[in-house]
């Protein structure tokens, strides 16, 4: 027997080229008798394999080799048969054997299957040798046929050595394997508290749920709780790891049925549906297991507090940071502005005091020529009088008063200088001619700077060649045109043929005439931009103001000629006896100025507010009605009164009148 197995240990000669003679061993053959037992046999067949009485003789030059590789060989599988011995050295057979024949193979799903192949003590850690090994050890101690050998009575149907058989099935496939171990029975699914008394027993309690739970990552190695002391980087790495964990944990293990069973491929699919509608819900459950444990880890942990209220702290520094940076800056820009407004004030006061300088200048310069010219011009009005006006007649003398004033008013200084030294230099009539000559020159220059004047007048208001055509305007139109401008300010809806229509409604019989809003327009820009002192319109009405005035004051009309014939005359009287007329102005100014009647008074906006408010205080019904109006405006008849109200009223009554037309379709 030994023979045999010493056979199976080693290589056959014949395969590398060596031949040997086996030797039997005298105990070998004495222990042959004994050998029942396989374990026996294989350590006595190891025992007869160490002797050196295995002669060979290498028949090649190579055989040195295959020597040596027969040594390896023979070490290996001495090696391996220790494991075997060290893996039954772990488990207590007596308690091995009764579990092994208490189990039933009709109920394998719901057996440990590493407690059945002795494997208990590593579970999931047990690699794919491990399982090859203690499978092995089981075949070699518990087949049905080393029982029977030895005497045991075994039943086939439900022998325990089925149930070895199908967890070597499941825990040799590493799909099926992941399978059981996803449903370990050995393991706890037990969640954690959520308050802890101290920081130690936080990180204790929670440093070994994560741990336990951490064979579940699909990601390895997992990080773990850490303590108190661990960087803030590896916490967030922690947290963020465990909030986006990734589980290889299924649940196809607890299938309540084999779609292999089914008998169509519809029964087939609908186990499957189910199957994984279960898978899902328990996946779902685990994974909410696992989120509520980091949440209430992430909540309870003093490190995250710790980095909270860093944070708050390092926000609250950059907050003042950036506050006393905008104050900063605002110093800043205010002790810039403040140079910069400074600068400016220099500067400004600068020139005010260059400007003041060069007023001040200016201003001593115009005094001194104010006074030049007033000596000039009062040195020509001695001359001229002295040389009684160079008059040969009286006749002249007034003309040439009023020669010598236009001079002083229109020579400028150079020429006065010059004209008085000439007149001073020579005798009456050559200083006589050089007066005339002077005065005909500055007529001359009067009479085309008024004809320069009108000209540019005349192109300014477009009377030129191109509005021959034109219809023209009367006075009475121009000043119905210039009143309706005045009734309807700038605002009036449709202004332009509100005032075209007043002035058709209120022209005369004889002349009415029917004007465009364009013309009224265009008449009205002429006007505005003629020069008014000018104007015909003016002048006729200057004169029909004054033949007013004459008929409404006749006898202060009367008054004022008389007195102005008599200042004329004594004018003239005074001027014979040689007397100045600058002294006689005076006392004609205040005669006439005695004489003076208003009348026809304006009326003011403050006169006008306090009527309006007597008119709104006092109403018609009242029989004195009038008079307590004329109390109430100072300064105001009863009749002016009256007057105003009336001529009101007429200006609305014809504004509307004005304006109804335009409203009707």
């Amino acid at each position: 027997m030994a023979k045999v197995l010493i056979c199976e240990i080693i290589l056959k000669p014949h395969q590398f080229g060596l031949k040997f003679d086996l030797v039997e061993d005298p105990m070998a053959r004495s222990n042959n008798n004994r050998a029942t037992d396989v374990k026996d046999t294989v350590d006595n067949s190891l025992a007869l394999a160490r002797h050196s009485d295995i002669l060979f003789t290498p028949l090649l030059d190579g055989g040195k080799p295959v020597l040596n590789y027969r040594a390896r060989l023979l070490q290996s599988n001495i090696s391996e048969w220790a494991e075997l011995k060290s893996v039954g050295s772990e488990i207590d057979e007596e308690t091995d054997i009764k579990y092994l024949r208490s189990l039933d193979p009709v109920e394998w799903k719901d057996q440990d299957h590493y407690a059945v192949m002795g494997l208990q003590h590593m579970r999931f850690r047990a690699t794919e040798e491990d399982i090859k090994r203690a499978y092995r050890f089981r075949v070699l101690r518990h087949h049905p046929d080393k029982r029977q050998a030895a005497g045991e009575a075994v039943i086939p149907d439900s022998d325990y050595f089925a149930c070895i058989v199908k967890a070597n099935e499941i825990l040799g496939n590493p799909v099926k394997k992941r399978s059981y171990d996803s449903v370990d029975p050995k393991f706890d699914d037990y969640l954690p508290p959520k308050n802890c008394a101290s920081e130690n027993e936080f990180f204790k309690v929670y440093g070994d749920w994560f741990e336990l739970n951490s064979r579940w990552s699909v990601i390895q190695p997992v990080p773990l709780l850490g303590n108190l002391k661990t960087p803030r980087e590896k916490v967030e790495e922690f947290y963020s790891f465990w909030y986006d964990f990734d589980s290889w944990r299924e649940y196809s293990y607890l299938d309540e049925e084999d779609k292999e069973k089914g008998q169509y491929r519809e029964e087939r699919r609908w186990i499957e549906k189910q199957n994984k509608q279960a898978r899902a819900k328990l996946k779902k459950e685990e994974m909410s297991r696992i989120r509520n444990v980091v949440d209430n880890s992430y909540a309870v942990d003093p490190r995250i507090s710790m980095f909270k209220e860093e944070d708050v702290q390092k926000k609250l520094e950059k907050k003042l940071a950036r506050q006393n940076a905008v104050k900063l800056k605002q110093m800043e820009e205010q002790k810039i502005r403040e140079e910069a407004e400074a600068k400016a004030r220099e500067e400004r006061e600068k020139i005010e005091a260059d400007e003041r300088e060069k007023e001040l200048a200016s201003k001593k310069e115009k005094e001194a020529h104010k006074r030049a010219m007033k000596k000039e011009r009062k040195n020509l009005r001695t001359i001229c009088k002295t040389n009684q006006y160079y008059a040969v007649g009286d006749d002249e003398v007034v003309t040439n008063m009023t020669s010598v004033e236009q001079l002083c008013e229109i020579l400028p200084l150079n020429e006065l200088e010059d004209l008085c030294k000439r007149l001073s230099s020579l005798d009456f009539e050559e200083s006589r001619d050089v007066f005339l000559d002077k005065v005909n020159v500055v007529l001359k220059k009067i009479q085309h700077e008024t004809n320069e004047t009108i000209k540019v007048s005349q192109n300014r208001n477009g009377h030129g060649n191109s509005n021959n055509q034109e219809i023209e305007w009367s006075h009475d139109e121009l000043a119905l045109l210039t009143k309706a401008v005045n009734l309807f300010p700038a605002g009036t809806t449709h202004r332009w043929e509100v005032v075209a229509n007043f002035l058709y409604q209120h022209a005369n019989a004889k002349n009415k005439k029917q004007r465009s809003a364009k013309e009224v327009l265009a008449k009205a820009k002429d006007l505005k931009s003629a020069d008014f002192s000018k104007n015909a319109l003016k002048e006729e009405a200057n004169l029909k103001a004054f033949d007013l005035f004459e008929k409404s004051v006749k006898n202060a009309v009367a008054v004022e000629s008389e007195a102005t014939q008599r200042v004329n005359e004594s004018l003239q009287n005074k001027m014979k006896s040689g007397i100045s007329v600058e002294d006689t102005s005076v006392n004609s100014s205040d005669k006439l100025k005695s004489t003076e009647t208003v009348e026809n008074r304006g009326w003011t906006s403050e006169d006008q507010k306090l009527l309006e408010q007597a008119l709104k205080t006092y109403p018609a019904s009242l029989a004195d009605r009038w008079d307590r109006i004329a109390d109430c405006v100072p300064n105001r008849t009863k009749k002016e009164c009256m007057a105003r109200f009336k001529e009101i009223a007429a200006l609305v009554k014809a504004k509307k009148s004005a304006q109804n037309p335009l409203k009707k379709p």
